[in-house]
């Protein structure tokens, strides 16, 4: 497709969401000039817009009227700023010069002038073979990714446990596909059915950046998301939107030492009470650490922090079963984990006061988390 001459016209909402998709991905930073722009291509009545930073590139088609056929690059964020500023129900005309220089932004008595960089400059991080492939749901995928992502490191030093790994188990004889997150604090596991398609693919670990972006683009997807894959790089294609990522190169530990085998305590407690109670004492914990205890005596619980400074806080929690333990925790990282539980229920099975705890959903066996002791 030839740069120059490109001439058309679009509904200003519609360019605004598909920039608002795009433009996320593009560093404010770049040392590279490309990398910033959004490249713009128009033919048989479509529009397509894409952005990279080399590692992540998002692809989206919108209707536009094309009048003169073409492709250019532009700045993302400019144009999106543009286009987010303009009147509401406005058609945008988008322009380019004969030289391929420069592009015309026009809408009602405003118009903007922006520079272009050729296409031939933009990087494309190319696909390649990517052998595996299957559907999952979009209201599966964003289960799959929120009842995880908080547990990825944001460590730089362990590269590794900076995503999701997701991969082909074995759960009591039945296949599935799982999701893993863990930062060494905490771990997050969900696990599904595994799709039809997904047999034998490799274990893959997606880095946070395009499990950030992701969900972004997955909340207003409807259908089901088709994923595919090779053990390098991974597409995700649903409604007229493409992203693909290359994906960690690292091997992810192996998490299954990390979840207690032994832990004979057990103590099931209202999820919304527990949460509530934890946020509340929690105000008083200290900064740094965010510790809370909790001691729990037969059928109850008792919440509590202490910090030089504020003072104490403690409140108590009725639970189902009997056991004797204290126990301290990160407040956050208990919160993070107590917020993700849909159920009224919940499970703890402890050990002691220096092993990890496992909590469960009761009424959803598909998710697990562990979570590490603190000392108090």
């Amino acid at each position: 497709m030839k740069d120059f001459a490109m001439k058309l016209s679009i509904e200003r909402a519609s360019l605004l969401r598909s920039l608002g998709h795009v433009q996320s991905v593009v560093e404010r930073r770049n040392t590279i000039p490309i990398l910033s722009n959004v490249l713009m291509k128009a033919e048989d009545g479509v529009l397509s817009l894409a952005t990279t930073d080399m590692d992540l590139e998002i692809d989206e088609s919108v209707a536009a009227n094309i009048k003169e056929p073409g492709a250019t690059t532009v700045p993302a964020h400019t144009l999106h700023d543009i286009v987010r500023k303009l009147p509401e129900d406005s058609d945008v005309e988008l322009t380019l010069n004969a030289e391929g220089t420069q592009m015309s932004v026009k809408a009602g008595r405003s118009q903007f002038k922006l520079s272009c960089l050729q296409t031939t400059d933009f990087p494309e991080i190319g696909a390649g073979d990517l052998p595996n492939g299957f559907a999952i749901p979009a209201a599966d995928l964003r289960a799959l990714i929120d009842r995880t992502k908080f547990a990825m490191s944001t460590e730089e030093t362990r590269y590794y446990l900076n995503g999701i790994y997701l991969h082909e188990a074995d759960q009591d004889g039945v296949k599935v596909l799982r999701a893993v997150a863990t930062d060494g604090h905490r771990l997050a596991r969900f696990e599904m059915p595994l799709p039809e398609g997904a047999a034998g693919m490799p274990g893959i670990i997606i880095p946070r950046k395009t499990i950030g972006e992701l969900r972004k683009l997955v909340d207003e997807a409807a259908d089901a998301i088709h994923i595919t894959l090779s053990e390098s790089k991974i597409r995700f294609a649903f409604d007229h939107i493409v992203l693909t990522s290359k994906l960690i190169d690292g091997t992810f530990p192996d998490y299954q030492r990390v979840i207690p085998e032994g832990n004979d305590k057990i103590v099931e407690v209202d999820a919304k009470m527990l949460t509530s109670a934890v946020d509340r004492v929690s105000t008083i914990s200290d900064g740094k650490s965010r510790a809370i205890k909790i001691a729990l005596n037969g059928k109850q619980m008792t919440v509590s922090a202490s910090s030089a400074e504020s003072g104490s806080a403690t409140e108590e929690v009725e639970v189902n079963g009997e056991t004797d333990i204290e126990i301290g925790f990160n407040a956050k990282y208990l919160l993070d984990i107590t917020s993700q539980i849909e159920g009224e229920g919940c499970r703890l099975t402890l050990a002691d006061p220096a092993s990890p705890t496992i909590i469960q959903d009761n009424s959803d066996p598909s998710a697990l988390y562990v979570l590490m002791p603190l000392r108090v």
